[in-house]
């Protein structure tokens, strides 16, 4: 890596899971063939997106379970669970279990914030509770209290012949250290700094002290790093949309680069009530690519990422696209793929 960046330590790729409505385990299989040919490729972790009430993935731990036994070195993640559709106890039973399951690859990701579109599902979701339901930090909180083996009830001993635990069942123990926070906002990188999480920043961020994506990403990892008791050691990963082209067909390349222009506007001002800003996607040769993140502000300060794919490529356009990120960019940034 060149221009004074951290070599590239770490590469992941991430995935929303479309599926067709009429036959969608088509897709689920498709997901599953993915996370294979990652781990085939050397990748370092494979990340999975939350989609309820869409074609895309709506139990990723489900999948991610399923996974679990058709890999056995690639670190499997979730980018990111809003923590708004969940209960924190049942949802720290199902991590647990499958990080268990997994040998202690899991990485999951979360966010809090109430549901999105909350007025049309409030009342299937929480129909005795909707107006009173917390969806802030402390929701975030619970669930780690939870992973971390904290007790959960008063009583732990023996009823007639059943045995019960004070704490969730099963405990991983290092699954608290691979929790993740998904923000893009100062506030909630500070916050997961201080709560000693890792930090996920994706290619959306919060427009507040500047309208420049990479100098306002920036911010929230020198932020992060400030509060967490880690320091410059904190984990931060970085999620981009990175489509190389090197061995696309003509036909791919044309499909990639009119997804980018379509995409290209919202990159240009801040968008909507929130000032959200989106970074533009990455389309071309990795060696073009590997300049353009170099120069990047705050790529120049992470040396892990998880590159997202787009969302509506067939099959064989994202094994091209993990295949050329593999064996070009991410050589290129530095990076050594796993034995």
């Amino acid at each position: 890596m060149t221009m004074g960046g951290r070599p590239l330590r770490r590469l992941g790729f991430l995935t929303i899971g479309l599926f067709d409505e009429d036959d969608p385990g088509r897709g689920h299989e498709s997901t599953l063939r993915l996370l294979e040919a990652g781990e085939r490729l050397g990748y370092d972790s494979a990340w999975v997106r939350h989609r309820h009430l869409q074609y895309g993935i709506a139990s990723p731990v489900a999948v991610l379970a399923a996974a679990t036994q058709r890999t056995r070195r690639i670190e499997l993640g979730t980018a990111v669970t809003p923590l708004g559709w969940e209960n924190p106890l049942r949802l720290a039973e199902d991590l647990a279990t499958v990080d268990i399951l997994s040998g202690g690859r899991l990485n999951p990701g979360v966010s809090s914030g109430p549901p999105m579109h909350y007025e049309r599902v409030r009342d299937a979701l929480y129909p005795d509770t909707a107006g009173s339901e917390e969806f802030g930090y402390a929701r975030v909180r619970r669930l780690l209290d939870h992973i971390s083996g904290k007790p959960v009830t008063d009583f732990r001993g023996t009823e007639g012949i059943e045995s019960y635990s004070d704490r969730v069942q099963p405990h991983s123990p290092g699954l608290r250290a691979r929790m993740w926070y998904g923000g893009g906002s100062l506030r909630s990188a500070r916050w997961a700094g201080e709560n000693a999480m890792n930090l996920l920043t994706s290619s959306v961020v919060r427009a507040e002290e500047s309208e420049d994506f990479a100098t306002v990403q920036l911010s929230h990892i020198r932020a992060f790093r400030a509060a967490h008791p880690d320091g410059d050691a904190a984990r931060v990963s970085q999620g981009l949309v990175v489509i190389p082209t090197d061995s696309a067909s003509a036909v791919q390349r044309a499909k990639y680069e009119e997804y980018a222009a379509q995409r290209l506007p919202r990159t240009r001002r801040p968008q909507g009530p929130a000032r959200m800003l989106f970074a533009p996607d990455l389309v071309g040769p990795a060696e073009q690519i590997a300049e353009r993140l170099a120069a990047h502000a705050a790529f120049r300060e992470v040396d892990e990422v998880a590159f997202a794919l787009p969302f509506t490529f067939d099959e064989e356009d994202y094994e091209q696209i993990l295949t050329d990120t593999a064996r070009l960019l991410g050589p290129a940034l530095g990076w050594k793929p796993a034995a």
